[in-house]
């Protein structure tokens, strides 16, 4: 399933002027208006009309607006003129010019923000346009960490503006971003986040983003919920249609009934999908569609219809000139000959699928090339707009100092110079005996977190040399890989006295995929935050391990029905509240097995982790608590365990 940016958008001007005019009337007003301030409001207004119809024009408008303004100084303008002649740039393709366009934009907008004019808020709306344009060229040439970056610039302006329109779109963007980088959960918090206020606002466009959500989880298997959120978006598409938006819904259905094992229904929504891409002319979608039904059959090893399907693709991928889908046609073509004993047929598709693949190569090889000579130019140009500023407010803080100065009698001076001394003498002793106590702290926390791994490692050995006994190579060879990725994740973690959240779900997930294959899928389990969570709140790592661990063996592994472990992170009266719950035989009645079989580590584990929030307490010197309850139902019977850690919230510091 590919990664499209069906939220690209172009953040452009829009004037007052332009509102329910077309481009010929705005034309007709500007030639009757005298106004230079109006012309090149005006003209903005029309190049922004332009924008879908004929760039060429569009360019042509922005550049005459550009000029007008800079000749009278009208800075507004000016940015606004800038960031329609980027926009026309990436229409054509022109990444690199358009990014100097955008750079000029948020230069121009920035230098406007400390002075006090009239239309701050046209400032303020032009800037954030600017930080959200530069982030889509930056997505569009796939580098992910600058485009994050100024989307986080664009939508913290738009949230204080509370423009939801916008915000909704860059929220799309942010998680499309995160999902190209492989991070789901916060890929999906910013999804759920769009649908929310679209569902609100009545955004015609939330089709889109409820099939984002679906995605995610279809990524991450959770059918339920990936079925949930397809069938809300076709029902959205119903009501407010979008043929594309649609076909791919349908793609990605047919996609979730071949997971499922419903062959029939995959086909249906794979041929819907044809229907609908054919209707708009959309060959690229009719091409992709293709490859799906080409694999569906390869996999069932219907090799005749799979190569039906290949050639169908493999023409429309020619026409389009679309080098990805020329190179995964071919190779497909290939390998299903390969299949039907023809090595003739096989070799030529091999070959052909070599070529598309060295033209990628070397169209990859040039775009990297640009992309390098754009993000040092960018880079350049963003060290001089630093250092710029950084003079500015040098100057500034200077000429307070001397009218400061200038204010301050002398034995008023003498007498404040004493007291400063007396107290930065103070303040810097109190400061280091608090930082001694606070790195002793920390040391003493990582020497019990460095306590837990090898407790932890002994166990995992001991699950894989039983799994290994238990099952066979294949099952063995699938828990060793998860069980490294795991102790990776342990190793890194370990360096740490505080992970972000996200990392430690992570190491849970891992963890508990790991114990399904042990146990033989005699569990389920679900992780889910708050989205109010933030993304650099953060917890000592390996904190929920034991717990979650004490839960499977002692609580689901001795019940005879599918158990169920539900982590849930919360906020709460300042703290965080990690809430682990499941379905097993109960607190009591564990601890009588137990009395039968003492666990030496598991007792082991549950003291050094109280040890570890005492640490956190002297660091913090916030309370944290530790809860274990009984869950029973009406007739007092047990039915699971709950365990509720409350945490002083705490984050984590970026590396210098």
């Amino acid at each position: 399933m590919k990664i499209k940016l069906l939220f690209l958008f172009l953040l452009v001007s829009v004037a007052v002027f332009s509102q329910n005019k077309t481009a010929d009337s705005l034309i007709n007003v500007l030639n009757k208006t005298k106004s230079d301030i109006d012309k090149t409001v005006l003209l903005n207004a029309i190049a922004t009309e332009y924008m879908s119809s004929d760039p060429k024009l569009m360019q042509d408008f922005a550049s005459k607006a550009l000029d007008l303004s800079k000749k009278i100084k009208h800075r507004v303008e000016e940015g606004n003129a800038y960031l329609n002649l980027g926009n026309s740039n990436v229409i054509s393709g022109n990444y690199p010019k358009a990014l100097d366009y955008f750079s000029k934009a948020q230069e121009v907008f920035e230098s406007q923000l400390n002075i006090a004019i009239e239309n701050k808020d046209a400032v303020r709306n032009g800037l954030a346009r600017a930080y959200g344009s530069i982030g889509i060229v930056f997505s569009e040439q796939s580098n992910y960490a600058k485009a994050l970056q100024f989307h986080l610039k664009a939508v913290k302006i738009y949230e204080e503006n509370k423009d939801e329109v916008r915000v909704v779109r860059i929220y799309n963007n942010i998680g499309i971003v995160y999902q190209a980088q492989k991070e789901e959960f916060k890929a999906l918090d910013y999804f759920i986040k769009a649908q929310k206020i679209q569902e609100k606002i009545k955004d015609n466009t939330v089709g889109i983003t409820t099939t984002n959500i679906g995605n995610i989880y279809l990524k991450q298997q959770n059918f339920a919920k990936a079925f949930e959120y397809y069938s809300k978006a076709k029902q959205l598409f119903e009501k407010n249609p979008d043929a594309r938006g649609l076909g791919e819904l349908y793609n990605n259905l047919g996609s979730y009934y071949q997971q499922i094992g419903k062959s029939e229904e995959a086909l249906n929504n794979w041929e819907k999908a044809i229907g609908v891409f054919t209707s708009i002319d959309d060959k690229f979608g009719i091409s992709d569609t293709y490859t799906y039904l080409a694999k569906f059959y390869f996999e069932k090893g219907d090799y005749s219809k799979a190569l039906i399907n290949s050639n169908k693709s493999l023409s429309l991928a020619k026409e389009l000139q679309i080098l990805e889908q020329i190179m995964a046609s071919e190779k497909m073509l290939s390998e299903i000959y390969q299949k039907q004993n023809n090595p003739s047929e096989a070799l030529i598709h091999y070959q052909l699928f070599s070529q598309a693949k060295d033209s990628l190569t070397n169209h990859e090889n040039i775009r990297q090339s640009v992309q390098t000579e754009m993000n040092f130019d960018f880079e350049k140009r963003e060290a001089l707009q630093k250092e710029e500023h950084e003079k500015k407010e040098l100057l500034f803080s200077e000429k307070s100092k001397r009218t400061t100065l200038i204010t301050i009698f002398g034995f008023l001076f003498v007498l404040l110079l004493f007291g400063i001394g007396f107290l930065i003498y103070n303040r810097r002793q109190l400061k280091k005996s608090l930082t001694l106590q606070k790195e002793l702290a920390e040391y003493e926390q990582k020497a019990l977190h460095l306590q837990m791994n090898p407790h932890f490692v002994f166990n995992c050995l001991g699950s894989i040399s039983s799994f290994i006994v238990q099952n066979g190579t294949d099952s063995a060879i699938k828990y060793l890989s998860k069980f490294s990725k795991l102790m990776r994740l342990t190793l890194e973690y370990s360096k740490e006295s505080l992970i972000p959240i996200d990392k430690e779900i992570e190491s849970l997930q891992n963890y508990l995929e790991l114990e399904q294959l042990r146990f033989n899928q005699v569990f389920n389990f679900s992780i889910t935050k708050n989205p109010e969570i933030e993304d650099d709140m953060a917890l000592p790592p390996l904190l929920l391990q034991p717990f979650v661990e004490n839960a499977i063996i002692h609580g689901l592994i001795p019940k005879k029905e599918l158990g169920q472990i539900d982590i849930h992170f919360d906020l709460k009266d300042q703290s965080l509240i990690c809430t682990i719950t499941d379905n097993g035989i109960g607190f009591e009645k564990s601890k009588e097995l137990k009395e039968q079989s003492v666990s030496i580590h598991k007792s082991m584990a549950l003291d050094i982790t109280k040890k570890r929030l005492e640490m956190m307490e002297n660091v913090t010197n916030k309370t944290s608590q530790l809860d274990i309850e009984e869950i029973t139902d009406e007739n007092g019977k047990s039915v699971g365990t709950r365990v509720i850690l409350k945490l002083p919230i705490q984050y984590n510091s970026p590396k210098s």
